[in-house]
């Protein structure tokens, strides 16, 4: 194997690995933190679907990416990736559940700047726009479901065992949907930068796999699912009761309202659907989980004005680091390539 194929797998690894420890597992996140479902059982199921999204619809968001600046070589490729992933790995070592989704953009800013390469500043800014909407859009689903729920609780009156029995197994499918949707949006953020490089090259990693672009979406998922199942426990427990103490169908409302959110920037067949109506579509682009997994935590405490309960220390750090973030990964990126 070749140094080039070497450093590309390394630091694919690692930024799989990164992200399934931090943002992976937040699908599975209140619901591990109501303890309505077993870590292990989280990570199995989170780790499954994350690699059939990724195998299945990976594209689109990939290909978004690529558009917003293609890295036409392997080792600046690995560069910008290592920087995102060394960026994730200090926030999730303070158990903050960043974006690695702003973590490679910031990362892939600071090589346009150093190669003087023009960014897409249209599609830079629909980015950044989706790191408040995104969130704001979960809250809004989480708190109109949490609305919804409870009126049709309060009217069925139904015990509150049996409530338990299926919101248990509502969690779980909900967390497959939305670890399938995080796969296909965020293998983007693992190994579709390398696309553009292997456009004119062999990969022969996987030999039983021609097409290239499945070779690099398998690698990925398979890092992802490594980071679930040896160091997402942490971040979980984070999002899942730290910030706002959350009931088992709070839980089933969160992991919904996210995976809703990752679905509207992932399907290719919803964005196609929408522009043959003449409606806007959102952008297929890789946005962040953790991100709107806080939003729709907070929505729920909008919905049942229970501001007092949220623990602002939390939210605030939460929030710097997601500004930190894409200038950490962006300055790592810069000193990096100017050293290699």
């Amino acid at each position: 194997m070749s140094g080039t194929l070497l450093l590309f797998l390394g630091t694919a690894l690692f930024m799989g690995w990164s992200l399934g420890a931090n943002d992976a597992a937040n699908v599975f996140g209140t619901a591990v933190g109501t303890r309505m479902v077993s870590f292990r059982k989280a990570a199995f199921i989170s780790s499954v679907c994350v690699l059939l999204g990724a195998l299945t619809a990976g594209e689109g968001a990939s290909e978004g990416l690529r558009s917003l600046a293609a890295v036409h070589d392997i080792p600046s490729s690995a560069i910008v990736t290592l920087s995102a992933a060394l960026s994730v790995l200090i926030m999730t070592r303070f158990a903050l559940p960043v974006s690695t989704s702003q973590a490679i953009i910031g990362a892939l800013s600071g090589y346009a700047l150093l190669e003087a390469i023009p960014l897409d500043i249209p599609l830079l800014l629909r980015i950044a726009a989706t790191w408040i909407y995104s969130p704001v859009l979960a809250a809004l689903l989480s708190a109109l479901l949490t609305l919804l729920i409870g009126s049709f609780l309060k009217k069925k009156r139904i015990h509150l065992l049996t409530i338990d029995a299926y919101t248990r197994w509502l969690l779980i499918a909900a967390g497959a949907a939305g670890s399938y949707a995080l796969g296909a949006n965020n293998i983007a953020n693992v190994t579709g930068i390398f696309l553009p490089a292997f456009t004119d090259q062999k990969l022969s990693l996987l030999p039983w796999v021609r097409d290239i672009s499945t070779q690099l979406f398998l690698i990925g998922s398979l890092a992802i699912a490594l980071g679930i199942i040896t160091y997402s426990k942490r971040v979980m427990m984070s999002v899942g009761s730290h910030l706002f103490q959350l009931s088992p169908v709070d839980a089933f409302t969160v992991v919904l309202s996210t995976a809703m959110v990752l679905f509207l920037f992932s399907s290719t067949s919803l964005h196609s659907l929408l522009k043959s109506g003449g409606l806007p579509a959102p952008p297929l682009i890789p946005v962040s989980q953790s991100q709107a997994s806080v939003g729709a935590v907070l929505g729920i405490a909008v919905a049942r004005k229970a501001w007092h309960s949220i623990r602002i220390t939390l939210l605030i750090k939460i929030a710097v680091g997601w500004i930190v973030t894409p200038v950490v990964s962006g300055s790592v990126a810069y000193l990096l390539l100017c050293i290699f």
